[in-house]
């Protein structure tokens, strides 16, 4: 599951958010005309896929597509039709080339590539557990007025959110949504600020709002509680604190509930859209969209998964919706000409392709109006994992770094946080990152509770503490060898965008 998958490896400056809205355009029609009725030639059924069908929003448009997804073998999932977007299953392998030839469909693309049964992926770190006795020796040496674990989250001092707690700990009229692989919401630390009603499974394509479906399939789906308990673990003398102890949190799950945690593209279009129809004021993206790390503009599938998930977070944006995403954990610069994707499709045989990142996107953190989050680590420089890019990367948070050793009881690197189960353990990743930021954007939200996405937006920059580049060269797991470039200067640069989150200066 990348950090678990989530953001195994895992938004733009305004002109490659310029680029990608041209480029999306929106999509214009694939063709002028449907076939003529009773033309379609059907293929032998293959393997069951899952598809996007991106249409106008019109009623006449949808109504028609809708009958040409059934003569063409589909059957409707789920339909947004506020976005154009239809989820659809077909056996038919002429299926997404058939709909792009239909009048008033603007793209169209398998979700997929591997049936629906698909199967495998690898992680990017594992989790390190903390025992009941290292809990024990932890709280033994709490100070007054901490949480009983808050001796090993150097990342709340990093960012001031310790004492930021003491002057707002954030309204409960705010929520972050936490899409992802699920939130154990009996977690104890969790339970308080846990919200059921904004809560649902958006596995499937369609939302499943029954009790407990938020959940994670099992123990081994642990991300999205950790990534919950950073943003609003509560402060209630129980394990550790969350970065916003006092707003309130969801869970919408989208991980495939089997061993390889995908997040594919119609769960997340669906989870964009409950989010915003649910009044979610942030939503938190620790992972890219599978099985693509990178979708290029110029394949019909990758093109329709960009389409369908950018309606769906626009939407979410018009909506009130600030949207926040990790950069990723593979070092790339997402500003570069040429990146190396040695990792797609991630749901069956990977190849080796290079890549243009101005072409080809990560999603949704290269989505326009998302904020696109680096991340840091103890000594408050760039991690040696997380994706940059200059123009790309918005602002930085803490995400840990195995490498940067901070002065704690258990010295570990990583960000300690909350896991199903009543546990708590170290991850790093831009996945942790991620949850800093909108923990922070919650406590903007808090204190400017009309302030609309764009304005969040630049709340976080402005209120971000830029260290800028490194003086000398960067070689962030110090074996000798350069492993970046920091371009930009000290107000912003690739590796930080406008800064690390303060979450301190956001509520004074």
């Amino acid at each position: 599951m990348a950090h678990l998958r989530s953001r195994r490896r895992l938004a733009l400056a305004v002109p490659v958010v310029l680029s990608l809205t041209a480029s999306l355009g929106f999509l214009p029609s694939a063709a002028s005309a449907a076939p003529a009725a009773g033309t379609v030639a059907r293929a032998a059924d293959g393997p069951t896929l899952a598809y996007v069908v991106n249409t106008r929003t019109d009623d006449r448009t949808i109504a028609s597509v809708r009958r040409e997804i059934a003569r063409n073998g589909g059957t409707v999932v789920a339909g947004y039709d506020r976005i154009g977007v239809v989820v659809v299953h077909s056996a038919n392998p002429d299926f997404a080339a058939r709909m792009r030839a239909v009048r008033g469909v603007d793209s169209a693309g398998a979700t997929r590539t591997a049936p629906l049964s698909a199967a495998g992926t690898t992680d990017e770190g594992a989790v390190q557990v903390l025992s009941r006795a290292e809990r024990a020796r932890i709280a033994a040496g709490a100070a007054a007025g901490e949480e009983p674990l808050e001796a090993d989250q150097w990342d709340l001092r990093a960012i001031g959110a310790d004492r930021a707690a003491k002057v707002d700990p954030g309204s409960r009229n705010v929520t972050v949504g936490v899409i992802d692989t699920g939130v154990d919401d009996t977690h104890p630390d969790i339970a308080p600020n846990f919200s059921a009603s904004q809560s649902a499974s958006c596995v499937s394509g369609k939302a499943d709002t029954t009790y407990g479906a938020w959940r994670p399939a099992d123990a081994g789906h642990y991300h999205g509680t950790h990534v919950a308990g950073e943003i609003a673990a509560a402060r209630n003398g129980i394990g550790v604190a969350g970065v916003a102890p006092g707003v309130k949190v969801a869970s919408i799950t989208v991980a495939q509930p089997d061993e390889t945690s995908l997040f594919y593209p119609e769960s997340v279009v669906c989870a964009f859209v409950f989010a915003a129809d649910h009044g979610i004021e942030i939503t938190n993206n620790s992972y890219y969209v599978d099985p693509w790390l990178y979708n290029c503009m110029d394949d019909p599938d990758q093109r329709a998964i960009v389409d369908a998930v950018n309606r769906a977070q626009l939407y979410a944006q018009r909506k009130g919706t600030l949207n926040v995403a990790s950069a990723g954990n593979s070092n790339d610069d997402l500003d570069s000409d040429a990146v190396v994707d040695d990792s797609s499709p991630d749901d069956s045989t990977a190849r080796t392709r290079t890549i243009d990142p101005h072409a080809c996107f990560d999603v949704p953190t290269q989505l326009p109006g998302v904020v696109t989050v680096s991340a840091v680590g103890v000594k408050g420089t760039k991690s040696y994992y997380s994706s940059y890019g200059r123009g790309v990367v918005d602002v930085a948070g803490p995400g840990g770094d195995k490498y940067q050793i901070p002065d704690t009881p258990s010295r570990n690197g990583r960000v300690l946080s909350t896991l199903p189960n009543d546990q708590y353990g170290f991850l790093q990743g831009t996945s942790m990152a991620s949850p800093h930021v909108a923990a922070v954007a919650a406590l903007l939200k808090s204190a400017h509770p009309h302030a609309t996405p764009a304005r969040l937006r630049a709340l976080l920059k402005a209120q971000a503490d830029n260290p800028g580049c490194p003086a000398g060269p960067y070689d962030g797991d110090g074996d000798g060898v350069v492993d970046a470039a920091c371009a930009g200067g000290k107000r912003v640069n690739g590796f930080y965008g406008f800064g690390v989150v303060n979450a301190l200066r956001a509520v004074e």
